[in-house]
């Protein structure tokens, strides 16, 4: 797809879910690669998962802020409270939006259904309603594999067919795609989703599966392999989705005129993935290695003593796969970061983190 060439110099930037997981990345990379203007972070610092990790992430943002030669601004809020977002709209005027504000989580979502509809799918609502009576150059907001659901074909391309969710988070990922086409169409906003595949890093969330297997075996605790560890994941590396996120704001989808006159939805949707699956307990094997040469854990750990294999759960899948080629061919960037040096990276910062 054609697109419009957007710069971020001297102009306000507003990221949704920062000092998040991956929007606090996101504002670190903002920081040191603009030359002038205003980050805006938004976000509610739910206690969804430990908040101290979210203020570690808001420490560092910012002391980068302090060195950096643009404004950080830290408003405190949910995306569900329309007002709040008017408010930000109205002060900040941004000219770029970054939504990253979600109720993540596939098997919270099962017992927590209506935290979901009011984060993802209420405040989406209020992002996109706002972006239309403030115009924007280009928003993009953050999908997830999960639309997939039991795809079976692979690797899970943007043409596939998601109209099968297996969990609701899912299905309030996939809503939000569709919400955001009608109003690319209505009111030629330049929208791109990305959806995500299987996120993982150095101060991540701690519900994710690496995350919380490692405080589990730091406690001397089990972990479980969920599907007999018959699973596969296209995990992808922090870092290359903060620069496959950076590149897809820079350039929005053209805005043109169809043959009646009316816009043409400037709108696209890319999967962000590392493009090679690993087994689960290839991935195990690879974190383990990590925390022990992070000293994380001592080198006789019983890590055989401390698994146990369980049945698949429900709202989970068998496989994730991602093409990027899209990503590539519009972005010229494909994820590149293999999991042995990505759970290395994680390691030794869990290791000084703990301390």
């Amino acid at each position: 797809m054609t697109k419009t060439r957007v710069a971020l110099d001297g102009k306000t930037v507003l990221v949704t879910g920062s000092p998040g997981f991956i929007g606090a990345n996101l504002v670190l990379r903002l920081l040191k690669e603009m030359h002038g203007g205003t980050v805006v972070s938004l976000d509610s610092m739910n206690a969804y998962y430990d908040p101290a990790l979210k203020a570690y992430r808001l420490d560092r943002i910012g002391r980068a802020a302090a060195e950096s030669p643009v404004k950080h601004v830290f408003v405190k809020g949910s995306i569900a409270d329309q007002a709040l977002v008017d408010q930000v709209f109205d002060t900040y005027r941004p000219a770029v939006v970054v939504n990253l504000a979600a109720q993540a989580g596939v098997r919270y979502s099962i017992d927590h259904p209506r935290e979901y509809i009011d984060a993802n799918i209420v405040g989406f609502f209020n992002i996109l309603e706002a972006c239309r009576r403030h115009p924007v150059e280009h928003l993009v907001y953050a999908s997830s594999s999960s639309v997939y659901g039991g795809n079976e074909k692979v690797p899970f391309s943007t043409d596939d067919n998601v109209d099968h969710p297996v969990s609701l988070y899912a299905a309030t990922k996939k809503s939000d795609e569709l919400i955001a086409h009608s109003y690319a169409k209505l009111y030629d906003i330049p929208c791109t989703g990305l959806r995500f595949f299987t996120v993982y890093g150095p101060a991540g969330r701690p519900d994710m599966f690496y995350y919380s297997a490692t405080e589990k075996l730091v406690r001397g605790e089990s972990i479980r392999l969920f599907n007999y560890g018959n699973c596969k994941r296209d995990f992808t590396y922090v870092d290359d989705i903060v620069e496959g996120v950076f590149r897809v704001m820079q350039g929005a989808p053209r805005r043109r005129a169809g043959a009646d006159g009316l816009p043409l939805a400037p709108w696209a949707v890319y999967n962000i993935g590392g493009g090679t699956p690993e087994n689960l307990l290839d991935f195990v094997d690879a974190l383990q290695t990590a925390l022990v040469e992070a000293g994380v854990l001592p080198p006789d750990y019983d890590f055989a003593a401390h698994r146990q294999l369980a049945p698949m759960q429900p709202g989970d899948v068998p496989v994730t796969f991602a093409d990027s080629a899209p990503l590539e061919a519009d972005y010229g960037f494909r994820p590149g970061i293999g999991i042995r040096e990505g759970l290395r990276r994680f390691a030794r910062w869990y290791a000084e983190y703990r301390r």
